[in-house]
């Protein structure tokens, strides 16, 4: 490379790290190891940092980005750095709510919420990282439900921006470990659970799912708590709780097998069985599956047609036909959030998470 090259290439380079620094929504921890390991390899060369140990959560899955990325020259390494802030760069300035919709997105880092025709509409907006639910963005959730219960909308609809409904819990939640060690971390971690699903027990009007693409994990087992589920023929439904060492939440150990039965709801919560939509929906756990080409389109026209119903109704009919079952679900959610935090400090477990995040690191 010449010399007036390399020049613009390290000029380029120093315009994206100020660049990242601007950046108004979270990349995800996924990119932001992908970012701090592009920066060491194009600032110092190959990775010569000693391996950090085992329970050195942060330091170890930045010590395998790094070293993941081998002999990587120190050039192409600055250039796939300006590439992946570009890309950042472009995606965030293309994502713009809908006009004509009342936002309330200065209250939210992680989602976009709306109201409109008497919808409100809470979207999960993190795409780069495939909606995956950090703790703050549980946190946001809880919130915006709270204020979508109180409004003045008839409904309430969950969805995702970008390719995927949600992937599901984050697992570099499990990273940041608080001065109370692990124990701590476990706790906190279970009782954020058991309060984000109880606001889906107790959420007084009619809530749909729209699930525009993919979901795994507790976005899937909280779909038993929703009153209608519409998706996507590209959606798919996964519940990989085994193969992380975890339990099922979301009450679905008492909500899939009601609805699917016990033996469709084995295979999914106990084995990890992924499903489509259309089995979905055979199975009683989605409502109807719409052509991804005619998703948007033919729901959201429903939807509007139902926003018109009066209101009071919609929630009166809602409070007859869940009353009976409140008390169950909250003792479930209990039930299985004490198991959780025996699993997650499980060698089993921690194992399992730690595999998956030095994978997710080797960029």
């Amino acid at each position: 490379m010449s010399g007036t090259a390399m020049r613009a290439s390290q000029v380029n380079f120093e315009n994206a790290m100020n660049q990242v620094k601007l950046l108004k929504t979270d990349p995800g921890n996924e990119v932001k190891l992908k970012l701090y390991a592009l920066y060491k390899q194009a600032t110092e060369g190959p990775c010569n940092a000693p391996k950090p140990g085992v329970f050195d959560f942060v330091n170890k899955a930045k010590w395998d980005a790094w070293n993941g990325l081998g002999s990587l020259p120190k050039e192409t390494a600055r250039q796939n750095y300006v590439d992946l802030v570009s890309s950042l760069s472009s995606s965030e300035s293309s994502s713009q709510v809908k006009p004509g919709a009342e936002s309330k997105q200065g209250a939210y880092e992680f989602l976009v919420v709306t109201s409109e025709d008497g919808i409100t509409k809470i979207m999960l907006n993190r795409p780069a990282k495939k909606n995956a639910i950090s703790t703050k963005m549980y946190q946001e959730i809880m919130l915006a439900l709270q204020a979508a219960g109180k409004d003045d909308s008839a409904l309430t609809v969950l969805t995702g921006n970008g390719d995927y409904y949600s992937s599901g819990n984050d697992l570099n939640n499990f990273t940041d470990i608080p001065p109370g060690g692990v124990e701590q971390k476990a706790k906190d971690s279970v009782i954020l659970v058991r309060d984000f699903v109880s606001c889906f027990i107790d959420f007084p009007k009619p809530l749909i799912a729209v699930v525009n693409g993919p979901a795994v994990g507790i976005s899937v087992t909280l779909l038993g708590l929703f009153d209608i589920v519409y998706a996507s023929d590209r959606a798919t439904f996964h519940t990989p709780f085994s193969h992380l060492g975890q339990t099922p939440e979301g009450c679905s150990s008492y909500t899939f097998p009601k609805i699917m039965g016990s033996a469709k709801a084995a295979e999914m919560l106990i084995f990890g069985k992924k499903i489509t939509a259309g089995e979905a929906c055979a199975q009683g756990l989605v409502t109807q599956v719409f052509p991804d080409s005619t998703f948007q389109k033919e729901v959201w026209t429903r939807l509007k047609a139902f926003s018109k119903l009066p209101p009071n109704a919609l929630r009166i009919s809602k409070e007859i036909i869940r009353k009976n079952e409140k008390e169950k679900l909250h003792a479930t959610n209990a039930d299985e959030c004490n198991i959780l935090q025996d699993r997650i400090l499980s060698d089993e477990c921690m194992n399992a998470v730690m595999g998956f995040l030095s994978k997710k690191a080797k960029l």
